[in-house]
């Protein structure tokens, strides 16, 4: 079961204010990912201690790079659970993982970070 949106919005947020875009729908993942050819990451946000204390994080600084996606978006694992699953559809070859970092050009998984 999610858990509340009052305790996951701060988590939603801290991605999303450094201009990723939320999936929260299996439709709204293969709008953009069935179609997008730009470099895109997908992070796989989670309410755990590895996505506040390395994941976001390590995204948000990554973002200050000169070279950088020009596509952000993620999905929030155990929260937007058709968005989350259908993300991972796209991410052949790995098992799910959260939090992960999915990167993805001409519509093809190049890279994909998982927990460990």
């Amino acid at each position: 079961m999610p858990y509340p949106e009052a305790l996951v919005a701060p988590m939603r947020n801290d991605l999303v204010h450094i201009g990723f875009k939320e999936l929260r729908t299996a439709e709204e993942v293969d709008e953009v990912l069935g179609t997008e050819r730009r470099t895109t990451i997908v992070a796989v946000n989670s309410v755990c201690g590895c996505a506040a204390g390395a994941m976001r994080p390590a995204v948000a600084m990554s973002m200050g790079n000169e070279t950088r996606p020009e596509v952000l978006l993620t999905v929030f694992a155990g929260q937007d659970l058709d968005a989350t699953d259908r993300a991972r559809e796209y991410f052949t070859g790995y098992p799910p993982s959260s939090p992960s970092v999915a990167l993805l050009k001409d519509g093809e998984l190049i890279y994909m970070m998982e927990r460990r």
